[in-house]
């Protein structure tokens, strides 16, 4: 079973940046599609960018040209890179990933505990 662990969260000024980490731990067989979503008081949670094992990248639109997410494929970490953070980007930070526990069987999907992320003056 694999769990996700995340970190790099905090309080930081508007205009400010910060650099989210969730390593995938545990017995797997390959981790696909690593993720971050975000859910802020009072409202859904939402897509905020995923990443393939191929490298292929999405992001909300929200968050286009501010935020980059990557990952090391050796470490099985991905990572968020927020730059130019808004009020609106505070939120809880969920890392999320599609991983395979043995070679034969399908995709299970796993959350990590959450990272809160403040952006205030």
């Amino acid at each position: 079973q694999v769990q996700l662990v995340e970190s790099g969260g905090g309080l930081v000024q508007p205009g400010g940046s910060l650099r989210l980490s969730c390593a995938a731990s545990g017995s797997f067989f390959s981790v696909n599609t690593m993720g971050w979503y975000r859910q802020a008081p009072g409202k859904e949670r939402e897509l905020v960018a995923t990443i393939t094992s191929g490298g292929i990248t999405n992001y909300a639109d929200s968050v286009k040209g501010r935020f980059t997410i990557s990952r090391d494929y050796a470490k099985n970490t991905a990572y968020l890179q927020m730059n130019s953070l808004k009020a609106e980007d505070t939120a809880v930070y969920y890392c999320n990933s599609a991983y395979r526990r043995f070679r034969w069987t399908g995709y299970l999907e796993v959350w990590g505990q959450g990272t809160l992320v403040t952006v205030s003056s």
